[in-house]
This record gives structure tokens, C-alpha cells and sequence, in this order.
């Protein structure tokens, strides 16, 4: 069984209202296409990697390869773990988590999209939060960084609800013009104070290696 051979797939977080996991091919389609119907105002962009500018069959083939991409490459000193939101069994969106030299640094960043039907529920907050527990419960991180571009204010939001304290900024080109991100740092100890999610986690010890993690 593939499990046996990579067994991230068979790992699997759950909190009260969502399970994030990685998705079968089937479901990595529905999401695909979720992506492809909208994930934010096209007149902004909040990704620092505008994946999102295509035709929408453009985008959800960027979805796809981006997936695949991710999990060939993988590798225990260098990962990105791309979860797939489930909110009573239907796909949602993605919440990412990476991390590089993990073992050494105990630092992770987290990323997130979510369809636009689905936002505005609190949803993207209870993802986050879901890594965070994988995160800093689970695999002894240290630290989480995230960053939003100054206009991204959800995004924002989220982070300085779960605990993270700013961090400075960092400027970029997108769409050829100027955009500051605001990044964004979680200490465990701030962790510890403003978490409010429960988090099961199931499927876990055979990946630890697979992190970076001796066992």
C-alpha cells in the first residue's frame, strides 16, 4: 500500500469543523476546480506567486502540478506539506505547511488559500490553527512565520488572532508594481497562550522521519 511507502498520506488532522489531509486524485480534481471558480478579488493579488492570474483550466492545472511537484520533491531537510480542507466532507481549500532543516531550526511558515464561497466563516482560521497544534504540539517546533501583503487584512487578521507578532516587512514586484508583505512570527510560548482550537492528529509516528524528526 502506498501508506507504507509514504506515510503522509495516511496522515490526517481534524478540529471541530474540518479535517485537512492530503487529498485522493479524485478530490485533488475538486479542488482544482474549486480554485479555477475563484479564490480572491481579481483586482488583488495575495500571493507572491500570482498562480491565480491564468484562465481559470490554467489555474487548476497549476494546482495539480503544484501538488505533484511538492510531494516528488520531497525530501526530510526540505518539505512542504499542502493539506486539503474537508468541511463536512466537501473540499474547501488548502492549508500548507513547510519547513526546511526542521530537525536544526524548529521553524515552520504556513500558507493558505480558500474557495470564496467558503470564506468569511472563520474556517481559514481553525486550518491555521490546525497546522499550528501539527506543528508545535507534535513535531516540537519552536517558532511559525507567515506574511500578507498590506492590503490582505483577512490574512492579517488570522495571524494576530492566533497569537503571531509582527516581524517587519519585505518588498516584491507582483504584477510589476510594488507590493509590501507584512511578515508575521508565533513564538511557542504565544502559541501556547491564544490557542482555542482542538486538534486530533492521526497517522503521525511513521511520518516523523519523513519531517526531519529522529524518532
Amino acid at each position: 500500500m502506498l501508506v507504507d511507502h509514504f506515510p503522509l498520506v495516511g496522515l490526517k488532522l481534524t478540529t471541530p469543523r474540518l479535517e485537512l489531509r492530503l487529498p485522493s486524485a479524485e478530490e485533488l480534481g475538486e479542488l482544482a476546480a474549486l480554485a479555477a471558480e475563484g479564490v480572491h478579488d481579481p483586482a488583488v493579488m495575495p500571493f507572491s506567486t500570482p498562480w491565480t492570474d491564468p484562465p481559470p483550466e490554467q489555474v487548476a492545472l497549476n494546482v495539480i502540478q503544484h501538488h505533484w511537484r511538492e510531494l516528488g520533491s520531497w525530501a526530510p531537510q526540505d518539505w512542504s506539506l499542502n493539506l486539503t480542507a474537508f468541511h463536512g466532507g466537501v473540499v474547501v481549500g488548502q492549508q500548507g505547511i513547510s519547513g526546511r532543516d526542521f530537525g536544526t531550526t524548529r521553524e515552520v511558515s504556513t500558507g493558505s488559500w480558500l474557495g470564496q464561497r467558503y470564506q468569511g466563516r472563520g474556517l481559514g482560521t481553525e486550518m491555521r490553527a490546525g497546522v499550528l497544534h501539527l506543528a508545535f504540539a507534535c513535531l516540537g517546533a519552536e517558532e511559525a512565520v507567515s506574511a500578507a501583503f498590506e492590503d490582505n487584512t483577512a490574512s492579517q487578521a488570522v495571524s494576530r488572532k492566533l497569537g503571531y507578532r509582527p516581524d517587519g516587512f519585505q518588498r516584491n514586484a507582483i504584477r510589476g508594481a510594488l507590493a509590501v508583505q507584512q511578515r508575521f512570527r508565533l513564538t511557542r510560548a504565544e502559541w501556547e497562550r491564544h490557542r482555542t482550537v482542538p486538534v486530533e492528529v492521526d497517522g503521525l509516528a511513521r511520518c516523523l522521519p519523513f519531517l526531519g524528526i529522529d524518532r
